[in-house]
């Protein structure tokens, strides 16, 4: 089993060959190929690869499937004697992509 981890905007992500992950917003066409370079670590059958941060030789292509949005969150902000209250609802833009490849140069 091959897979990885790799640093997206911040966050961590495991990733495997052939599975689909909602990232945050990738400002990238439908159908084009996206590559990864911050990848932290690589399990390869039986070799381990650990980055110090990142590892230099590693690459983890993707390609992008969809643009849509997250599941509705429900923001309630209310000030005590004051009579305020305020619904807000908010859905987070997310991209799906699909892991192609993870490549050792």
């Amino acid at each position: 089993m091959k897979y990885s981890i790799v640093e997206i905007n911040g966050r961590q992500f495991w990733f495997e060959i052939d599975k689909y992950y909602d990232l945050n917003f990738l400002n990238s066409e439908l159908g084009k190929k996206v590559f990864f370079n911050h990848v932290l670590f690589l399990k390869d059958d039986e070799k381990v690869y650990i980055g110090t941060p990142f590892l230099k030789n590693v690459q983890v292509k993707a390609n992008v499937m969809n643009h849509l949005q997250g599941s509705k969150i429900t923001v309630y902000k209310m000030k005590s004697k004051k009579k305020f209250r305020r619904t807000i609802g908010f859905r987070q833009k997310l991209t799906r992509v699909l892991i192609e490849d993870i490549k050792v140069s």
